[in-house]
């Protein structure tokens, strides 16, 4: 049976990719999976700062993790960021058609002068 999972709120999944070292863990899941040990060792970083970056991931559902043995295996989570590709969609949108406006404007105004 599958759950129903809130999606954590843009802003919180914004925050969570505005870190280099979840960016990387991310890229770096998207080949494998990997333990949180791997990651930690990867990014040069201590175990104890790893696992705050997961968690930070795994609470916006971008990361889920599963005991395996004494270790702890990451995989990508099961969101996707369709949302947050569709905000910046329309923010893009909304910046060329100013963009266009200010062209226009100032092609006028070079032809008044």
């Amino acid at each position: 049976m599958v759950q129903y999972q809130p999606q954590a709120p843009i802003h919180e999944t914004f925050a969570a990719l505005a870190d280099p070292t979840r960016i990387a863990f991310l890229e770096r899941l998207g080949r494998a999976d990997a333990t949180i040990t791997e990651l930690a060792d990867r990014a040069g970083i201590s175990l104890s700062g790893a696992r705050k970056h997961v968690r930070v991931l795994e609470d916006v559902g971008l990361v889920s993790t599963r005991k395996q043995g004494r270790a702890r295996v990451c995989t990508l989570g099961p969101r996707r960021l369709e949302r947050e590709a569709a905000w910046l969609e329309g923010y893009r949108r909304t910046l060329e058609e100013r963009f266009d406006h200010l062209a226009k404007l100032l092609d006028r105004l070079k032809e008044e002068s």
